[in-house]
């Protein structure tokens, strides 16, 4: 017991002092500014590469993807532009807007990149080419896995119609469709982060490494959002505040609530590990 209580206190205290020393609130808003920023270059790179797919129904559902999850008062004015945005026709795939649209986008991933080599307490000595190449690398396989979801969403409800068909029993279950629906969000999103915690920052990490600070991330991501969701319902007053830029601060102050948890959940595993290392070397000195 007394073991346990000094791993919680040592992991506390390394934790919170990193966060707060290496500017993890200043990192969290620099994500959050720079996700939101990438989000529709993202979004149109993504819908003009299906559209020379031939995959037309991108748009809706990719707005479904990204934006289910959110709470319903955060997610809908920004989705309702996302939306106006991709619907906009565009020439071709290799214009010099869309090339565009995937660099700026790749600076999200950038953003990310920079805190979690902080959080980790790593120096990042690979070449920058190497690094932007990876982060468009990011990018496609990000747009690359909403088409595949898009047109798993699209097929479903045919699948389900002619499954009723040919077995009417299973028409009290296809409700579960929707549950379905959120597991694949949740599956990409989980895996999302897995890809991020391995392969952006520099040096190497096990799955048993960055599990910790993964799980807790989530949990803690879901009930910052139900909680945050509770407040704009119940006590908030950002339309008196901000007027016509309400809705872009909340998703702002959203986002920026969900780095901080991302950061954290990173120098959770960097806490970890370091505590590992002085138990099996007491004299080692670790930052």
């Amino acid at each position: 017991m007394r073991k346990i209580r000094r791993f919680l206190r040592q992991i506390t205290y390394d934790v919170l002092g990193h966060f707060s020393s290496d500017d993890g609130w200043a990192f969290a808003s620099h994500i959050a500014l720079s996700g939101l920023m990438a989000l529709f270059p993202f979004l149109i790179f993504a819908t003009s590469l299906a559209s020379f797919l031939g995959t037309k129904e991108f748009a809706e559902t990719a707005v479904h993807v990204i934006f289910d999850m959110w709470p319903s008062n955060i997610a809908a004015p920004i989705a309702n532009e996302v939306t106006n945005v991709l619907t906009v026709q565009r020439s071709g795939l290799l214009t010099l807007s869309v090339i565009a649209a995937a660099y700026f986008a790749s600076n999200g991933v950038e953003a990310l990149r920079i805190a979690l080599n902080r959080a980790y307490r790593v120096t990042d000595q690979r070449s920058i080419i190497f690094c932007r190449l990876q982060s468009l690398g990011f990018v496609l396989v990000g747009t690359l896995s909403l088409m595949a979801i898009s047109f798993l969403l699209v097929l479903a409800p045919l699948a389900v119609r002619i499954a009723e068909q040919w077995f009417p029993d299973i028409a009290p279950f296809t409700g579960t469709i929707a549950f379905w629906r959120y597991s694949v969000a949740v599956a990409v999103l989980v895996l999302a982060l897995f890809m991020v915690h391995i392969w952006l920052p520099a040096g190497r990490r096990s799955l048993g490494d960055i599990l910790p600070g993964i799980l807790i991330t989530l949990v803690a991501w879901l009930a910052a959002a139900t909680a945050f969701a509770k407040y704009l319902e119940t006590f908030a007053t950002y339309v008196t505040t901000y007027a016509g830029l309400a809705s872009i601060m909340v998703a702002i102050v959203f986002l920026y609530m969900l780095s901080a948890i991302f950061i954290i959940g990173a120098e959770i595993n960097a806490a970890i590990m370091n505590f590992r290392k002085r138990e099996q070397q007491p004299d080692l000195v670790l930052e």
